[in-house]
C-alpha cells in the first residue's frame, strides 16, 4: 500500500468517525430534526413567495417564520395547555395521570389556577394559597414543571430557528450538495430531488391542510354552542378545533377521531337533562358533511395537490407516533419518502446489476416523476446552470 492510499485510507477513516458522531448527536435530537424539516419544508412556497418581493432570502425567512412558523407554534402550545387543564379539571387524578404522564407533572399546577390571564388578574390568588403551592414538596413538583415547560420552549425555539437556517440558506446547501455529488445528471441528484419535492409537497400542504380544517372546525364548535339548548354546548372549541385540524391529516380518519366524542359528549348531555337528542342528530350530519366528506372531496386534493399514495400516508401518519413517539408524526413520512424514492429511481438497476439511471422505472404513481424534475431545474433562470458547471440543486 503507497502512500497515497494510506492518506485517503486515513481520510476516510476520519470521514466515518465523523458520520458516527453526526449520527449519535442526531439521534439524541431527532425530534429537534423532525419538527424543523417540517417548519422548512411547510413554509418553503411562502418564503420563496415572499423573496420575490422582497428580493432578499434573509428577510424573506424572518418574515415567513415570524408570521407564520411562530403563531402555529404558539396557537398549538395554547390549545394543548388549554386541553390539559381542562381534562385536569373535568376528570379523576387517575384519568389525568394516564393522560400526561409523559408531559411532566400536571399535578404540579394548582386547582385554583385560572385558564386565562384576564381571570387570573380580576380573582388573584391568596398570600395563604401561594404560599401552600410553594411549601415542601410542591415547590419539587413546581421547579419540575417549570423544567418541562422549558424544555418545550427550547425545542420549538430550536426548531423554529433550524426552518429559519434552511429557509436562509438552502440555496447554498443545494449548491454544496450538486457539487459533492457531480452534478444535476446523477443519480443522488435526481434522488434527493425528487425527496426534496415530495417533502415540499406533503408538508406545506400538511401546513394549509391543518389551518383550512382548524378553522373551520372552530367555527362548526362555535356555530353548535351558538345554535345549542341550554345545558348543551362543546367544551374547549378552540383546542378541539386546532385538534380537528390536525387529525384531519390522517387519510380517511380525518376529523372522526375528533367530532365523533364531541357528538357523542353532546348526546351524553343531552340525555341528562332529556331534551336536544334532535339537536344533537343534526349535529352529526353537519359535522359528517362539514369535518368529513368536504375535506376529502373538494378540500384536501386542492390544497394539497400532488401527493403520496393516500394509503402509504395513511400508514405513516398511524404508525409514526406509535413507533416513535410524538416526532413520529413529522419523520415517519420523511421515513416513507426516503423509501419510496430509493425503490423508485435506485433499487431496480441495484437489483438487475445494471448501471443505475437517474430515470424511476417504478412505482411512478407513488413519488415525483424524476423527468418533471429535471425538466424544473432546466428551464428558466431558476434552472440554468452555474458557472462551475454543478447546476442548481434543489431549492
Amino acid at each position: 500500500m503507497n502512500a497515497l492510499s494510506r492518506n485517503r485510507l486515513g481520510w476516510w477513516g476520519y470521514v466515518a468517525a465523523l458520520t458516527v458522531i453526526v449520527v449519535v448527536i442526531g439521534h439524541r435530537f431527532v425530534g429537534l430534526l423532525a419538527l424543523g424539516l417540517f417548519g422548512y419544508y411547510a413554509t418553503r412556497p411562502i418564503s420563496d413567495r415572499v423573496g420575490e418581493l422582497v428580493e432578499s432570502d434573509g428577510l424573506a425567512a424572518a418574515l415567513t417564520v415570524l408570521t407564520v412558523l411562530v403563531p402555529v407554534f404558539l396557537v398549538a402550545t395554547y390549545a394543548g395547555l388549554q386541553l390539559l387543564q381542562q381534562v385536569r379539571r373535568r376528570f379523576d387524578r387517575g384519568v389525568v395521570a394516564m393522560l400526561t404522564n409523559r408531559f411532566g407533572n400536571v399535578d404540579a399546577v394548582p386547582a385554583w389556577l385560572p385558564s386565562s390571564p384576564e381571570r387570573l388578574l380580576a380573582n388573584p390568588p391568596s398570600l395563604a394559597q401561594v404560599t401552600e403551592f410553594l411549601s415542601g414538596s410542591r415547590l419539587e413538583q413546581v421547579l419540575g414543571l417549570l423544567g418541562t415547560v422549558f424544555d418545550g420552549l427550547l425545542l420549538v425555539g430550536l426548531a423554529t430557528t433550524l426552518a429559519y437556517a434552511l429557509l436562509r440558506y438552502d440555496d447554498a446547501l443545494a449548491g454544496v450538495f450538486a457539487a459533492l455529488v457531480g452534478g444535476q445528471e446523477t443519480t443522488a441528484y435526481t434522488y434527493a430531488l425528487a425527496v426534496d419535492d415530495d417533502l415540499e409537497a406533503i408538508f406545506y400542504g400538511n401546513l394549509l391542510f391543518v389551518l383550512a380544517m382548524a378553522a373551520i372546525a372552530t367555527a362548526a364548535y362555535a356555530a353548535t354552542n351558538a345554535l345549542a339548548p341550554p345545558g348543551l354546548g362543546v367544551p374547549l372549541v378552540l383546542p378541539l378545533g386546532f385538534l380537528t385540524g390536525i387529525a384531519s391529516l390522517i387519510p380517511i380518519i380525518v376529523g372522526k377521531v375528533i367530532y365523533l366524542p364531541v357528538v357523542a359528549y353532546l348526546g351524553l348531555s343531552a340525555l341528562e337533562s332529556g331534551r336536544g337528542l334532535g339537536f344533537v342528530a343534526g349535529v352529526l350530519v353537519a359535522y359528517v358533511l362539514v369535518l368529513d366528506i368536504l375535506p376529502q372531496t373538494f378540500l384536501q386534493p386542492y390544497v394539497t395537490g400532488h401527493h403520496l399514495n393516500t394509503i402509504v400516508l395513511l400508514f405513516a401518519y398511524i404508525l409514526g407516533p406509535i413507533f416513535f413517539g410524538w416526532y413520529g408524526f413529522f419523520l415517519m413520512p420523511i421515513v416513507f419518502v426516503l423509501v419510496i424514492e430509493a425503490v423508485r429511481i435506485v433499487l431496480p438497476e441495484l437489483l438487475h446489476g445494471e448501471s443505475i439511471d437517474p430515470a424511476a422505472d417504478v412505482a411512478t404513481q407513488l413519488g415525483a416523476p424524476a423527468e418533471d424534475l429535471h425538466e424544473e431545474t432546466t428551464d428558466g433562470e431558476d434552472g440554468a446552470a452555474s458557472e462551475d458547471g454543478s447546476g442548481p440543486a434543489p431549492d
